[in-house]
Order: C-alpha cells, then structure tokens, then sequence
C-alpha cells in the first residue's frame, strides 16, 4: 500500500489530526508505525466505542502495529466499579473486539505495567509540572460527576500520559472528549524524554435524543449497547432524532457514516418499488447528498440502519450475555 493510501485510510472519518504534517512524514519514514487507544472495561462495549474500534482496523489494514489498552486501573481511579468486577469486563472486552476484527492487535491490561516503579517515577514527574485545575480540564469530557472530583480522577489524564511513553506509542487515537488529554501528554511528554504524540481524534456520536448531548452509556435512551435485543435496537432507532433532509447533528446519519459505512463499505437501502426501489449508498458524500435532497426518507433509512446494526454487533453480544 503507497503512502498516500495508508494516510488516507488512516484519517478517514476522523474529526481532528495532531498534526498532518507529522502523520505523513511517520508513515513516510516507519513501516509499522504503533497506534493505540484505550478503554474502560466498565460496562459492555456500546456503538460510541464503535467509533475508534473500527478506526483502529484501518489502522491496522493500513501497517500499522495496534495496541489496545485495557485501562482497568483507570476504570477503577475514576469510580466505575470495584476490581473484580473489572476484571470480569476486561475479559470480555478482548474477546468483544477480536470478534469486531482486531485479531492482529496487542491487548494490554494498564495494571500489568502501571505499578512499575518506572512509571511511578514517570508519573510523579509529570505531576510535578501539572496544575490541579489543568488535570481537572482535562477529565472534564469523561469524569462522572467533575464537580466532586477524587484526587484519583486527577491522575488519571496524567497516566494517559505516561502510558503513551510505557507502550511505545506513535499516534494516540481517541474521541473528541480525550483531546485535552491527548494535548496534556504532547505538551508533556518531552519532559520525561518522549516525543510528542501524534493525536487522532474521532467524532462523538449524537445521542439519539437530538442535538445537545452524546451518545452516553448514562442517559438512558441516547445509546445502544451491544446487549440490546433486536426489539430494543429497533425500538430505539425508528424513535430516534432524524428530521427529513437535515444531516447536521443527527445521529442516524452519523452512525451510517461512521460506522456502517466503514464496516460494510456500502449499504443498501431496502424499499419499496413504489418509493424508488432499493438504493445502494457507497460513501460518505453520497449518503449525505441523496437525504439532503429528499431522496432518502428517514424511514427507509431507520428500518436498514436496524437490520445492519444488528448485524455488526451481534458476534460481540453473545459475548457479554
């Protein structure tokens, strides 16, 4: 694969590159570049997780080496549950995502090498140059409940940090919410002598409910997770936000074109004759065109986004029942 095909690959359907320029000269340069992105294993994957999960096999279509943390000390520092309860996660985590795709990844438990007294050492620098309100910025996006922060949460986006140096990482790939992380750790990560990070951020789902929120395992309604019946997945698409020729903020369209899109490399719109036969959508581009101009009924597009979803997450729900 050429160099300008990995790099497209790579950022298609992102929302931010830190930075291109530096993306293009590290494929120019290394072979098999390392990408990473890590999880809380504190719940059942949901299609928010989606998002990054099939960036990451783009990735690793693409060469790149992918590692997969799975952060259960960090999903225990920011209050999402006792250990056992997270190690029974992070189990079924690694085999949700092996069945998604990522056979060729590196899964790596943060509690295997975060007590390290190297790390330690690490963390503690980094914490000496940290201010206490840039460490709570920086979890805004993803602590429960920010107001009444644990000292715990404010480590947390300096261990983001100084993971990043312990796994060797090129590119740190995440959603939107993990920007200020990710720009704490490039602007950082030069002191414990690390280069800074390359950082691709993903776009945040919205909710099903509409515009206003994301996609959110704790509003309940905005998300789908892949314990969810077919019943219930149809149940929350044909409800969900989708006002005729607006594609703008609804999350219908974005979960067409971030993750069905991707996974299936087209999708075809199953209707009747009477209202235009079936439709085979192939990008991005199109898609947005033909709902724009009325050519796609949000309809037809809900009752195939069900049978597709249903289709996709699947393998990993009978994982995690």
């Amino acid at each position: 694969m050429k160099d300008k095909e990995r790099f497209d690959l790579s950022t298609r359907n992102t929302e931010e590159i830190v930075t291109k320029k530096e993306l293009k000269a590290l494929i120019s340069r290394k072979e098999a570049p390392t990408v990473y992105c890590g999880y809380e294993p504190s719940g059942p994957i949901h299609l928010g997780h989606l998002i990054t999960i099939l960036k990451l096999l783009d990735f690793q279509k693409s060469g790149f080496a992918v590692k997969v943390l799975l952060a259960d000390l960090h999903a225990f520092l920011n209050r999402k549950g006792d250990k056992r309860y997270i190690t029974t996660q992070t189990t079924k985590w690694e085999k949700g995502m092996k069945s998604i795709g990522l056979d060729q990844a590196e899964f790596i438990k943060g509690s295997s090498f975060e007590y390290s007294e190297e790390y330690l050492n690490d963390l503690h620098e980094i914490a000496l140059k940290t201010t206490i309100n840039r460490g709570l910025r920086s979890m805004k996006e993803i602590a429960r409940d920010i107001e009444n922060a644990k000292i715990s949460q404010i480590l947390y986006p300096l261990m983001q940090a100084v993971d990043i140096k312990h796994l060797g990482v090129d590119v740190a790939l995440g959603g939107m919410e993990q920007r200020r992380i990710h720009m704490l750790a490039r602007e950082r990560l030069p002191d414990l002598g690390y280069r800074s990070p390359i950082a691709i951020h993903t776009p945040i789902i919205t909710s099903l409910k509409g515009p206003g929120e994301k996609m959110s395992s704790s509003v309940e309604g905005s998300f789908i997770d892949v314990l969810d019946s077919p019943e219930r997945i149809k149940e929350k698409i044909m409800e969900a936000y989708c006002p005729p020729e607006e594609v703008h903020q609804n999350p219908i369209i974005e979960l067409t074109n971030y993750l069905l899109l991707p996974q299936f490399r087209e999708v075809t719109i199953h209707r009747k004759e009477k209202y235009g036969g079936d439709l085979t959508i192939q990008s991005v581009e199109e898609l947005n065109a033909r709902f724009k101009n009325g050519d796609l009924h949000p309809k037809d597009l809900k009752e195939n986004v069900v049978r597709l979803l249903d289709e996709l997450i699947s393998p990993v729900r009978e994982l995690f029942r």
